[in-house]
């Protein structure tokens, strides 16, 4: 299947009309944070003929599909292969010091999802690996069978809010001390089996915030994007604009705390005259985080977690 029939964007065009304004003139320069298999990205160097592309991805099957999908806009588009918070390094070795849009689609991409073999769908039986780069890390297995349980249900409440954690650790401990865990249907089964029947009747798939959990821990998703949010603030020149597509609420939340001081005043109180140096840097765009339409979700359900908020730079001085 081609990357362009089982990929649909996620509020895409309003992803194009908030980065717009920093884009639609010669020699811009955007960066997509998270390729995936380069919907946004195609619609970016579509939509504005005279910018230029940087994309970033860390899964390399990712990176080659959405190359022969790009490969038509020749070098305006720059692939590498780098976590998000990288982005700082990969300016610098690509010689660009400030770019004018940058756009994050966080979580799992659709590729990721619809290969069974990488293990991140709860849906179908697969072997348990959710790494997004599968030439480094630890795998889910890993961790399910060699982490010990206080830290399993840590991660559990902290990256799922599954308020079941010491529960389901129970019974993974009980059973990978049988045979260890390789497969995602053994692991499915057993949540299932584990839940008292109201915690089954509400919020899908019962292993859906399990699985969440894991994803986050194998990839370090959280501690990444501590990094990846401020450093992609801190690339922005004057006028420039980012936008976050969220998909939880931790990572919605991390998003919200680093737009919001960044377009916060710092001067002490009782001041009379505010001193540049304590002025906003960032501008919000959106009031809180915009939904998808009903639409979009109805022709597009990976769409319906989907939050994003927008940010501009209007200071020049270092965050």
């Amino acid at each position: 299947m081609s990357s362009q029939s089982r990929h649909v964007p996620v509020m895409l065009q309003r992803c194009l009309d908030l980065l717009a304004p920093a884009l639609d003139r010669p020699g811009a320069v955007v960066v997509d944070c998270t390729l995936g298999l380069g919907g946004h990205s195609e619609a970016l160097l579509s939509a504005f003929p005279e910018a230029r592309l940087i994309a970033l991805d860390r899964d390399k099957e990712a990176l080659r599909l959405s190359g022969e999908r790009l490969a038509p806009f020749g070098d305006r588009a720059t692939l590498v292969h780098a976590v998000y918070d990288e982005v700082p390094e990969v300016l610098d070795r690509l010689g660009v010091p400030r770019v004018d849009g940058i756009l994050f689609d966080l979580g799992v991409s659709s590729m990721q999802l619809d290969e069974a073999d990488r293990g991140f769908a709860y849906a179908q039986d697969a072997p348990l690996d959710m790494r997004m780069d599968q030439t480094t890390g630890v795998s889910a297995a890993e961790v399910l069978n060699t982490y010990p349980p206080g830290e399993l249900v840590r991660i559990l409440r902290a990256y799922g809010e599954e308020k079941q954690a010491k529960r389901i650790v129970s019974a993974i401990v009980r059973e990978r001390e049988k045979e260890p865990f390789s497969n995602s249907a053994r692991l499915v089964e057993l949540i299932r089996d584990a839940l008292p029947q109201a915690a089954k009747r509400t919020g899908g798939n019962p292993a859906k915030r399990t699985f969440q959990a894991l994803r986050i821990e194998v990839n370090g998703e959280l501690t990444v994007l501590e990094r990846a949010i401020p450093a992609a603030v801190q690339a922005l020149a004057l006028g420039g604009r980012i936008a976050v597509l969220s998909y939880h609420s931790l990572e919605d939340r991390l998003v919200k705390q680093v737009f919001a001081a960044g377009a916060a005043n710092t001067a002490p109180p009782g001041l009379p005259v505010v001193p540049e140096r304590y002025q906003p840097k960032l501008k919000l765009l959106t009031r809180g985080a915009e939904l998808p339409t009903e639409e979009e979700v109805a022709e597009n359900r990976r769409a319906a977690p989907a939050r994003l908020r927008g940010a501009q730079r209007i200071r020049e001085e270092a965050l």
